[in-house]
């Protein structure tokens, strides 16, 4: 067996992962961090989602939106002093509504959130239309503008989206929200953390060895070699493996996983707009079927389930450079919890329904139904509490540590959460929200009390 040392073994090398290694190497000057995967860096999951980030979050308090508003920050800078390498834009996410409790709720909820630390609201009642709207911007990520836009006026969002469903009647356009590369970030974080001396191994962490001082090595299967790394530090970043890898030091992790697709599909007609921001339909929809089409499967005890109210949260966004005309949508109707298995298996029907969701939300999308081909399928897993908040910090074994469950806000968490685990690791000042996110939490009778009030849905599209 081949014997290496490491100041830090990194188990995962998903964006959390390679986060950490960046932070870890880079920011805190620790040399020998070794991160182990078995596949390459950033394929399991982190590059499988929109790729975006906001810092528009609900309670309960304000923890999600200071720890996001802190990530944020540290992308710009990153964006900055890398010429923007990962390609950062600032267009904002707009949430549409075509009912009028819905209206309401988006009120409600856009102040609340706003007192949260997310910015200022800015409203469009009745009679609006010519108000100065502020543009969006379609490249960069420098902008000033907080918070969000809250239309009241259906005219102004027929105005700004006329492609939109006409019954639309209210929209809240949030500023500070984009999407970037996961891809190009994650790699650009690995390199900088190599030229500080960080290493990437291709192996599966089979092993840990836990003595009376705690983390005493661990064990890889390598392509070629099994290893016994000798380290005191070991950093759980498995991603919907965290379980598995808890399991090696005796850790029960409280999580679960979620499969969420997405769909790629062309649009050379044009019927959306390149320069639109992040959309997001907040109505539940009844699919739209021809009579024909509803006859079909209404015969059927396989098919009926096609004719029921799907729920809220049919989004997209635009992918590529000039002269790209692909859409991203994804749409999670089902949120049953499962095991992780590599590659994922979607539903059949996913790609289908997520397409008639979409025309549902833009009726000029109804042209390719039928005729787009087959839309290509890819996601991934979100591992999350039963909060939708992350795992940050030391664990009950001296040397453990986990940065995980970061559900479907891993991209736009990362910095964060790589900073904050480096801190942890270095033994560093901590941010005020790092509590939140500490296995221990779970120990408090108080939080306790606030988990039988929430749930994992909390925050999520």
């Amino acid at each position: 067996m081949k014997k290496l040392s490491a100041n830090v073994v990194i188990c995962g090398a998903g964006i959390a992962g390679v986060s950490a290694a960046y932070h870890l190497a880079v920011k805190h000057g620790i040399g020998k961090v070794l991160l182990v995967d078995e596949r390459a860096p950033l394929t399991l999951t982190s590059d499988k989602s929109t790729e975006a980030y906001r810092n528009w979050w609900p309670g309960p308090g304000n923890t999600m939106v200071r720890f996001m508003n802190r990530s944020i920050d540290l992308l710009d800078r990153l964006a900055a002093e890398s010429d923007n390498y990962f390609n950062m834009n600032r267009r904002g996410y707009v949430f549409l509504t075509a009912r009028p409790e819905q209206a309401r709720v988006m009120e409600r909820v856009a102040k609340e959130i706003s007192n949260l630390g997310a910015g200022p609201i800015r409203t469009y009642r009745g009679g609006s239309e010519n108000q100065a709207y502020p543009p969006r911007r379609t490249r960069g990520f420098e902008s000033d503008l907080r918070g969000a836009e809250l239309v009241l006026d259906p005219a102004v969002v027929r105005k700004q989206y006329p492609f939109i469903k006409d019954t639309a009647i209210a929209m809240l356009h949030v500023r500070r929200c984009g999407w970037l590369s996961a891809q190009q970030l994650g790699m650009y974080l690995l390199q900088q953390a190599k030229e500080a001396d960080a290493q990437f191994l291709t192996g599966r962490v089979s092993g840990v060895r836990v003595g009376k001082r705690g983390i005493e090595f661990v064990q890889v299967i390598g392509e070629k070699d099994q290893m016994e790394i000798s380290t005191r530090s070991f950093v759980i970043a498995a991603g919907p493996f965290l379980k598995q890898a808890g399991a090696l030091i005796g850790m029960d992790f409280p999580v679960f996983n979620e499969l969420h697709g997405k769909i790629a599909f062309n649009d050379p007609l044009g019927v959306i707009p390149r320069d639109v921001p992040l959309m997001i339909w907040t109505d539940p929809m009844k699919l739209p079927w021809a009579e024909e089409e509803r006859e079909v499967l209404e015969g059927s005890d396989k098919t009926r389930w096609l004719l029921e109210e799907f729920p809220s949260g049919v989004h997209f966004r635009p992918e590529g450079g000039e002269g790209s005309q692909t859409i991203l949508a994804l749409w999670t109707y089902d949120i049953k919890p499962q095991e992780p298995v590599w590659p994922p298996v979607f539903d059949p029907e996913y790609a289908e329904i997520v397409l008639r969701g979409m025309s549902g939300m833009i009726p000029g999308l109804s042209v390719y139904l039928g005729k787009a081909g087959k839309p290509f399928v890819d996601g991934g897993y979100y591992c999350k509490t039963q909060e939708n908040r992350p795992l940050i910090g030391p664990l009950p074994v001296n040397g453990a540590f986990v940065i995980g469950a970061l559900s479907g806000f891993g991209i736009m968490a990362s910095m964060a959460a790589g900073e904050l685990l480096g801190n942890h690791v270095s033994g560093s000042a901590l941010p005020d929200y790092a509590p939140a996110f500490l296995l221990s939490r779970y120990e408090d009778p108080e939080y306790k009390k606030l988990l039988q009030s929430w749930d994992a849905t909390s925050g999520q599209l």
